[in-house]
């Protein structure tokens, strides 16, 4: 059976026996090594750790699987140890994000000995099965000030070629950046054979077309959704490239987003209790944290913005996430 076929097959899980379709989802991006998911917030203890409480709602909003984000050595080392914890339902990445490279010229050891240290680490990761790509790497030149250029530009190269050499699909940022993030990705393009994703997507619609000619996926959260601009980019999207995403902590989708003029009918599949962090109790989600749970929000909004039903974009999404990263799921005919 091929690939495609594969997942084009009936997935029990998403049809109950009583007809009644519920949307399930995989969240491609989500920071669950933050300190926040624990309880604390700029280095203040304000609730206890509430992770088990977080993982609970995604599993009740039809949030079946996560993939953990790796933003440098020590937080991709972090979201391993809950890889492992939680089989089958969290995986993660490992890369160094764009606005953290400068941690490759401050290291006690040479840059050299740091990115052998990333492949190393990659690679077991990979073996295990917790690992499921390469990444958050690119380049962010919104953000100058946590990291110059030249250096998101060597460093991410260099990540390039250690992602050639790991095997993974590409967990990818670029923000004001495409012309030396589309070079840099064309330089290497047989080398990057299994692809990836742009997630949190909020570049031109020439840009994401480019993007996707090229063969790469398209992640959409609510920063991909704040604007006219970017909703009527989101329209455009193939579904054969989408997958979403909540990038929590960060990135909700807020009243002010032109996003959420297309949320129709929307409503949680159950109803989140939510408090300040102050009033935290037992089961209750955090104001302004964003959580897994909410990924149904994002998926309601890209079905209304391209005027089709949710159930389509969640499944096609999904289906894409699980070709690409390979989560557990059917690939060539046998569970993987």
């Amino acid at each position: 059976m091929s690939i495609n076929n594969a997942l084009d097959a009936p997935q029990p899980s998403a049809v109950p026996s009583n007809g009644v379709y519920r949307p399930r989802y995989i969240d491609i991006g989500i920071n669950l090594t933050d300190p926040v998911y624990s309880g604390k917030y700029y280095g203040t203890q304000r609730h206890p750790y509430d992770l088990p409480g977080v993982l609970q709602r995604a599993k009740e909003a039809g949030c079946q699987k996560l993939i953990v984000t790796g933003s440098d050595l020590t937080e991709s080392k972090k979201a391993i140890e809950l890889a492992k914890a939680h089989p089958g339902i969290i995986y993660t990445t490992v890369g160094v994000h764009p606005c953290s490279c400068k941690q490759f010229t401050k290291t006690s050891t040479s840059s050299s000995i740091f990115l052998t240290q990333l492949k190393a680490l990659a690679l077991a990761a990979k073996e295990s099965g917790h690992c499921v790509a390469f990444g958050e790497i690119g380049l962010d030149y919104d953000r100058l000030e946590l990291c110059p250029k030249d250096i998101q530009l060597e460093y991410f190269a260099k990540q390039l070629d250690v992602a050639v050499e790991v095997g993974l699909p590409l967990f990818l940022h670029s923000r004001a950046a495409h012309q030396d993030f589309i070079r840099l990705l064309k330089e290497r393009d047989h080398g990057l054979q299994k692809r990836g994703v742009v997630h949190s997507f909020t570049g031109t619609k020439e840009e994401m077309l480019e993007l996707v000619e090229m063969g790469w996926d398209i992640g959409v959260n609510g920063c991909s959704l704040k604007t006219e601009d970017n909703c009527s980019v989101v329209k455009e999207i193939p579904l054969e490239r989408l997958q979403l995403e909540t990038d929590g902590p960060w990135c909700e989708m807020r009243a002010s987003h032109e996003g959420t003029k297309f949320l129709g009918d929307y409503k949680e599949e159950k109803e989140v209790k939510w408090v300040k962090k102050e009033k935290w109790v037992e089961g209750a989600a955090i104001k302004g944290r964003n959580e897994p749970c909410m990924i149904g929000k994002v998926a309601w909004a890209v079905a209304g913005i391209k005027g089709i039903g949710v159930e389509v974009v969640a499944e096609a999404a999904w289906r894409n996430s699980v070709k690409m990263f390979t989560l557990g799921e059917m690939v060539e005919g046998k569970v993987s």
